[in-house]
């Protein structure tokens, strides 16, 4: 199934998050910016194509410490987006130090020096594209046996997680997710149909 017509729904159990995270992590030899990718997407909720642009002084200081915001400006809707970076400040820290690491046993491939916070491994000097990644997610969904993982995964994921520890606060997910309606964050979520069907539960038919 392609890219486009694939249906992409957000992971709601935590155990297989967890199975799609260790996967992620541990089936690559990039592993750990997959990882990485997939966490900062979901917790800052951007767009897949905003997540990969992402440069690493969007990220770090001069000396590696992690930033407090990130400013960024959303490629499809041109909105200025300030994102938070606390909740994924050990993954960064991580992250930094593989590079590190990663660069000094492969030093062909200049990966920590490139400016690209998720640098392409083959070509250092243009960060990982979203077709790449969207195989990276492929793979994982083929040996996981779950046929709804995507390059939305991640911010739809985290769009749900946010709805549901706030107590279904769909205008902060809403905010977050930078639509322009209740309506757009719903059906973004699967939980249009969802949500009537909850509802039309409770209703005395008889």
């Amino acid at each position: 199934m392609s890219n486009k017509t694939k249906i992409v729904k957000p992971i709601k159990d935590a155990w297989v998050l967890k199975s799609v995270q260790d996967s992620l992590k541990k089936d690559f030899d990039t592993g750990m910016r997959n990882f990485t990718i997939f966490q900062v997407g979901k917790a800052t909720l951007l767009r897949v194509s905003d997540v990969l642009k992402l440069k690493k002084s969007d990220v770090y200081d001069y000396d590696g410490q992690i930033k407090r915001n990130a400013y960024t400006i959303d490629k499809k809707t041109k909105k200025h987006n300030v994102l938070y970076l606390k909740p994924v400040v050990k993954d960064l820290e991580n992250y930094y130090v593989w590079l590190q690491e990663w660069q000094s046993k492969h030093p062909q491939q200049q990966v920590f020096t490139s400016q690209w916070l998720f640098p392409s491994f083959t070509r250092p000097e243009k960060h990982i594209d979203r077709k790449r990644y969207y195989r990276i997610m492929y793979k994982v969904g083929q040996k996981l046996n779950i046929p709804y993982l995507g390059t939305h995964t991640m911010r739809k994921t985290g769009a749900f997680k946010v709805y549901e520890q706030t107590n279904h606060n769909i205008g902060l997910v809403m905010k977050l997710l930078n639509h322009s309606s209740e309506e757009v964050t719903l059906a973004y979520l699967g939980l249009d149909q969802e949500t009537r069907e909850h509802i039309l539960d409770t209703i005395n038919f008889d």
